[in-house]
């Protein structure tokens, strides 16, 4: 009885050439693998902010956060959601499964604000908006920007009419946003 072993004991050196040939061949197939730092996946998150300055974190919470998470959480296909509430902003991060349709998403997102609206306070400054958002994108750049002659206001309002407009314009630029 022959076993499948017999005939590379028999031959040792057809045996040591067939090997050789099997690790040329793994290390010309591993020189050829894509490799990537991560993954190129494109997960359907939106980010609803809702801004109402003075307000307390208590306040935010109870009157705008939580009725917009009522609503959002009606949305078909939202694998998860979480919020922050802060002083005078509510952030409701909405995590889609990876199949679902960012476009769609985007549509039932604003139908729920849109639902949510009546039983958010009459005096937001701007009603919620939303933006997609990619978690592995860090900011790359930041800027202070300062000014001896202008009063701060006047600092804000030309840099957001003027600065972050143009800088948004810029191919690659995912998201211009302001602070302070």
């Amino acid at each position: 009885m022959k076993s499948l072993s017999t005939p590379f004991i028999l031959r040792p050196v057809a045996t040591s050439l067939l090997m050789l040939a099997f690790m040329a061949a793994g290390l010309l197939a591993w020189r050829l693998l894509p490799v990537a730092a991560l993954p190129q996946v494109d997960y359907p998150i939106i980010q609803v902010f809702t801004f109402q300055p003075g307000a307390s974190p208590e306040i935010t919470a109870r009157t705008i956060t939580a009725p917009l998470e009522r609503h959002l959480g009606q949305i078909p296909g939202l694998k998860q959601m979480s919020s922050t509430s802060s002083g005078g902003a509510s952030v409701i991060t909405l995590q889609f499964d990876l199949d679902e349709d960012l476009g769609v998403a985007e549509q039932e997102v604003q139908a729920a604000m849109n639902t949510a609206d009546s039983l958010l306070p009459s005096d937001l400054p701007t009603p919620p908006i939303y933006r997609k958002v990619n978690p592995a994108d860090a900011p790359i750049l930041t800027l202070a920007i300062t000014s001896d002659s202008l009063p701060l206001p006047e600092v804000h309002d030309l840099v957001d009419t003027r600065m972050a407009q143009k800088l948004a314009q810029l191919s690659g630029v995912g998201m211009v946003s302001l602070a302070g």
